[in-house]
């Protein structure tokens, strides 16, 4: 797919996004905001890709982009990681469009590619959408006024690269703050417990996908929802496999989505183990499964997804269950949040049955 230059004019709306689950957000949230006339396509609205180098993720992406432009938004796609001189080629290029535009939406806070950009823009309406259970800890570190740090790596020392983007990044969390007259909103199907003060909060219900796709067939058994705790470090490998072998054989998997970080060789492991078939999605899973055929019963460790699930698959009958993660499981390097942190994604699930963690047999 070649880039896409965006709008040449001023965009009302400039849309940053680094996965195929924040551009689903952002389609959402463009939805959310009801129709565009129809001789406006796209309606000022300028998405941005800063394109990661990961092929999974690149993959799904390109086909998320393609959606985007289905619904009438114009796409620009950055390569934005494409060698040590990209970065300031990116920025380079965003500039003029940054300072001009009125609204900047942005799926990563936690981003260092968005917390620069942030400097640059003179926006004064600022939209942060899902980027999963990091949006818990955003919203959580800003009303608290902490720097933003992401959830797996706090309470470890900061690396010296932390330590040079501090300013930027000290920056971009006071823009994230509303003052004067700019506003902060942040459009989340996550539990928001302490909310910034000025900051509203926007229902996220997935409306965009139950309208564009399904309502999905449903087959007997299970599905399995794959995580990249392993890869992340915190969780211990071995454990791991042994926990999807055991919940394999006690509720009737037949499937594994896998993650898009979630390295070959554990994928093919697992699938050579577990007799598992494992799939690689084309799309963030919300649109798989709505699209369906889909298990009646969908099992995952605590993500995101037992978040989103839900609302994606309203009315459709799927059982989602949520799998609990033994304090055993994690291995030593793993953050001292992670523990409360997992623990609290599955006590804040909604419309979920949760299972104990699994003990092997």
């Amino acid at each position: 797919m070649s880039p896409r230059a965006g709008n040449t004019g001023t965009p009302h709306t400039l849309a940053f996004v680094e996965s195929p689950v924040q551009l689903l957000n952002v389609l959402e949230w463009a939805h959310a905001q009801g129709p565009h006339p129809p001789e406006e396509p796209g309606a000022g609205f300028t998405l941005v890709v800063l394109s990661p180098t990961d092929p999974m993720t690149r993959g799904q992406l390109r086909r998320m982009a393609e959606l985007a432009r289905e619904e009438g938004h114009e796409v620009r796609w950055e390569e934005a990681r494409g060698g040590a001189t990209a970065p300031f080629r990116t920025v380079g290029a965003l500039a003029g469009l940054l300072r001009r535009a009125e609204r900047v939406v942005m799926g990563d806070p936690f981003s260092r590619y968005v917390q620069l950009l942030l400097t640059i823009t003179r926006a004064r309406s600022l939209v942060v959408v899902d980027d999963g259970t990091a949006t818990m800890e955003f919203v959580a570190q800003l009303a608290r006024g902490e720097r933003l740090v992401r959830w797996h790596r706090k309470g470890g020392r900061p690396a010296p690269r932390d330590l040079l983007f501090a300013p930027v990044s000290a920056r971009a969390r006071r823009r994230l703050s509303p003052a004067g007259n700019r506003t902060v909103e942040v459009f989340s199907a996550m539990p928001v417990e302490e909310r910034p003060e000025g900051v509203t909060v926007t229902a996220h219900t997935f409306a965009w996908t139950r309208e564009r796709f399904g309502p999905p067939h449903l087959i007997d058994g299970a599905d399995l929802v794959g995580t990249s705790l392993v890869e992340t470090g915190v969780v211990d490998g071995e454990r791991y496999l042994e926990a999807v072998r055991t919940l394999a054989k006690a509720h009737g998997v037949h499937r594994y989505f896998a993650h898009r970080r979630e390295s070959a060789d554990k994928l093919h492991r697992l699938a050579v183990e577990t007799g598992l078939e494992v799939v690689r999605p084309e799309l963030p899973l919300e649109l798989i499964a709505r699209r369906g055929p889909v298990g009646r019963t969908v099992l995952s460790f605590p993500s995101t997804v037992v978040h989103t699930l839900p609302l994606a698959l309203a009315g459709t009958g799927v059982r989602i269950v949520v799998c609990d993660i033994d304090p055993g499981w994690l291995t030593d390097h793993a953050s001292p949040r992670a523990e409360g942190f997992l623990a609290g994604v599955t006590t804040t699930a909604r419309d979920v049955h949760r299972l104990a963690a699994v003990t092997p047999a």
